[in-house]
């Protein structure tokens, strides 16, 4: 059968609703690591973040890897290696920018160590309860930045429909060259199209020299899709949205809160 690989998206799937990973999934991951098998987060979250939360939690198993940025970014922490990445050119990130001034929608981005942002405002606020990492405030958000972001994430708290008016503005204006897809009702994630969890899944397993037959994701939300589709065997939460329930191969019996990946780590 050889060796295998798990991804799986962190809130929602992997953590309970206290951002924990329950003891008994991490006896599973730990016996599904130690058989020789590749554990792996893949995550919307900056690299920076998911690998604070890998050490956190202590799944930094031998040979883990981590996929961030909805896929934008593959990196290697047990060899501090950057396996592949991708970026929205610094005109066109100063564009959607600009566009979300005008809509008046929060939209954040990142670099290798912050996130940065026009405002620390409600919506800010609301995105640091569950992410600690530092932030920049600047009038001049590009001036931040070294080199293309490997993502821009819109926030909406209240008037959701404004959320997608904006996405559907940005798809109009790049849906060729960019994705923008949610990863919760609040959250509008704009990437490039090359990326996606999916094609991340597709070009580890590459780098690993695993068969993709050989692999298995877990989401629980619309920007885990393509990677519960392009995965050997994909895994939708019980908790998670219907599309996701409709386009995965298996439904977890248990939710999140109740060790739902475990049957598919044994």
């Amino acid at each position: 059968m050889g060796r295998k690989l798990f991804l799986t998206d962190l809130d929602g799937t992997l953590l309970n609703s206290r951002k924990q990973v329950t003891p008994r999934t991490y006896e599973a991951l730990q016996r599904f690591a130690a058989e020789g098998n590749v554990f792996g987060i893949c995550t919307g979250r900056s690299t920076e973040n998911a690998v604070s939360v890998q050490k956190q939690l202590r799944l930094d198993f031998p040979g883990s890897m981590i996929v961030a940025f909805n896929g934008a970014e593959i990196y290697d922490p047990g060899n501090s290696l950057t396996i592949y990445r991708t970026g929205i050119p610094l005109a066109m990130t100063a564009d959607i920018l600009a566009l979300a001034g005008k809509r008046c929608i929060h939209v954040h981005t990142y670099n290798d160590r912050y996130i940065v942002s026009s405002a620390y405002d409600e919506q800010m606020i609301y995105y640091k309860k569950a992410i600690k990492s530092p932030v920049i405030v600047t009038d001049d958000v590009l001036s931040e930045l070294d080199r293309p972001p490997c993502k821009i994430i819109g926030i909406e708290l209240e008037d959701l429909g404004r959320l997608e008016a904006f996405r559907q503005e940005i798809l109009q204006l790049y849906g060729d060259t960019l994705s923008s897809i949610y990863s919760n009702a609040n959250y509008l994630e704009i990437f490039p199209k090359e990326a996606g969890k999916g094609a991340a899944l597709e070009r580890l397993c590459r780098h690993l020299n695993i068969p993709v037959e050989n692999s298995m994701a877990a989401g629980d939300a619309e920007n885990d899709i393509s990677m519960v589709k392009a995965a050997g065997c994909g895994i939708a939460m019980c908790n998670g949205s219907s599309e996701i329930r409709e386009a995965a191969d298996v439904v977890t019996e248990n939710d999140n809160d109740h060790d739902g990946l475990v049957p598919f780590l044994s």
